[in-house]
């Protein structure tokens, strides 16, 4: 188990982190999601122990791993680090670069050569790269090179491996191949994962439970179906799912819009922080839209983009633009379209399935 307690770190008079507070429990995947700058890095590098924090400290299973007074080093802590860019060495082999991290791995260092030579062989296994075993990375592809990276942040078998972003220097289809080797190697080694990223699709697809951070604050800390259908901020609303906020009045158990006082949508389950501030989040899914126009809220069509099963509008409403997401099998709109909108599926939040693709 990992308690953050209260961390904080500056960097002069710049603060990257404030009072962060997390727990993060054995063989548990968390993601810490973000987009740049929000310190999301800085505290992974707080957990790799490779600085100090400026207040608050960080215990791993019991054991106080760093304060402002003591800092555990990274090679005392039983942990595994799989980076954004590989870190391959060009002159290892691929059995090689195993091999190295059991004979520097605090869990390993004793281990015989027959027991390491066996373990090699069994995390290359692990994932598909035993028919690689002596090649040098120039000979390999970026999925490889990063199947390499996790079979050697794995080999020791840490209890806690923590990634920065490992599959951002990856393609679409790459990126989505590697969600499932990375959950496949969580669920046969049970050790607990940190993965950052500032992918919403990524961290809501792979992950146990999301922290969502903005400036070096902790906006909302949940399991993916939660923060997707009831964002604690607008931060969240707006970052994970992209929901349009709509502003007015909330009346006992439903939303009267602003400048839309005829319409009366239902409580969703939306938190009391957007309600005290008079919002409503609407995500695009929720949107139905109809040509033309009708009882609803009147808006034109700004922009629209092709995604496959799902078509992406920008609607203009006022003086407000709005996100909507429809089926592609729905007659297509296009730019200057005068359109009506309404919330055309329930409210209920059971019924509300994320819709976020990565």
């Amino acid at each position: 188990m990992i308690n953050i307690q209260q961390v904080t770190k500056k960097y002069g008079s710049f603060t990257a982190l404030e009072g962060v507070d997390v727990t993060i429990d054995r063989g548990e995947f968390v993601a810490i999601l973000g987009p740049s700058g929000c310190g999301k890095t800085t505290l992974l590098k707080l957990l790799a122990g490779f600085m100090k924090p400026t207040d608050g400290q960080i215990e791993m299973d019991g054991a106080v791993a760093a304060s402002h007074r003591r800092l555990l080093p990274p090679e005392k802590r039983n942990i595994g680090m799989v980076f954004q860019s590989f870190a391959l060495w060009p002159h290892m082999t691929v059995a090689a670069h195993v091999e190295f991290a059991l004979h520097h791995h605090t869990n390993s260092k004793k281990m015989g050569k027959k027991d390491r030579d066996a373990r090699v062989k069994d995390v290359l296994q692990m994932v598909g790269l035993e028919p690689l075993a002596q090649r040098y990375p120039a000979e390999l592809s970026g999925g490889q090179k990063q199947r390499v990276s996790l079979a050697r942040a794995i080999a020791a078998l840490p209890n806690v491996l923590l990634m920065d972003e490992p599959l951002s220097a990856l393609d679409v289809e790459l990126r989505m191949e590697m969600r499932k080797e990375i959950q496949s190697i969580h669920r046969q080694t049970n050790a607990s994962i940190v993965f950052v990223t500032h992918d919403q699709g990524e961290a809501l697809a792979m992950a146990d439970k999301v922290i969502v951070m903005n400036k070096g604050r902790i906006e909302q800390i949940a399991s993916p179906e939660i923060l997707y259908t009831q964002p604690e901020t607008e931060f969240v609303a707006q970052f994970v799912g992209k929901c349009n906020l709509i502003k007015g009045v909330w009346k006992d158990d439903h939303f009267v819009p602003e400048k839309y006082p005829w319409e009366r949508w239902g409580d969703s389950g939306v938190r009391k922080t957007l309600k005290s501030r008079g919002l409503y989040p609407v995500r695009p899914e929720q949107w139905k839209i109809d040509r033309g126009e009708g009882n609803g809220i009147m808006g034109r069509i700004l922009f629209a983009q092709y995604q496959g099963k799902e078509v992406h509008y920008t609607v203009q409403v006022e003086n407000e633009k709005w996100t909507v997401h429809t089926s592609a099998d729905e007659s297509r709109l296009q730019p200057g379209d005068h359109v009506t909108l309404s919330l055309g599926v329930s409210n209920k939040q059971e019924e509300l399935q994320p819709a976020i693709s990565g």
